[in-house]
């Protein structure tokens, strides 16, 4: 594991949701790319990864004191994600068994943060869902992300920004902007990657 800020492809660096004093999972990922315009992150199915038990409310993040993780293994799809370490979003490429594209998904979250260990982000809860055609998209997560505003997570500006963000990233969509046309989904891993654990220190803030 690296510790001076710079990688090189197919190194395993620590992604995490990070913010308000805790962190809320952590994930080892494979770097694709890191440059200053994308990080391009991957993971598999089948990586351990650490997570809160279940999903909490607004207030009990607001609230939390502790922050206990549990071990967990990342079971549905492969995953590829591609975002502009400036950006509030980033955009994951999620594929079936056999590598059949599932979908694409926008994950609206901080700019990137880099650490001795990887990036941390912290989420914001509301997402869209594409086709893998790209034909259709859908916002995800809607209620869940009202109830995060209510509860004073997010101010009411912060949350016209954030959905803005997405709307933006629609967009980019509609007008087959980058990354939608750089060709990502047709990427597959080197053979040869194993998959990553997380390694000593993945906790230290």
């Amino acid at each position: 594991m690296k510790s001076n800020l710079a990688w090189n492809t197919g190194d395993t660096v620590v992604l995490r949701g990070a913010g308000l004093g805790h962190i809320w999972w952590a994930m080892p990922v494979r770097l694709v790319q890191d440059t200053p315009q994308l990080a391009a992150l991957y993971w598999c199915v089948g990586t351990p990864w650490k997570d809160l038990p279940r999903h909490p409310t607004g207030r009990e993040i607001l609230t939390a004191k502790e922050v206990v993780l549990q071990d967990k293994i990342w079971s549905r799809t492969d995953v590829l994600m591609l975002k502009n370490p400036s950006e509030a979003h980033s955009i994951w490429l999620m594929w079936e068994a056999g590598h059949k594209l599932d979908c694409w998904y926008v994950n609206l979250e901080t700019p990137l943060q880099r650490t001795l260990l990887g990036f941390d982000l912290m989420d914001h809860e509301l997402d869209i869902l594409i086709s893998p055609d790209r034909s259709r998209w859908e916002w995800k997560d809607e209620a869940a992300f009202d109830e995060m505003v209510a509860s004073g997570l997010f101010s009411a500006a912060e949350a016209q920004a954030i959905r803005a963000e997405g709307e933006r990233v629609i967009c980019k969509l509609q007008s087959n902007q980058s990354p939608f046309c750089d060709g990502w989904d047709k990427w597959s891993p080197p053979t040869g990657w194993d998959i990553p654990t997380l390694p000593p220190g993945w906790d230290k803030r």
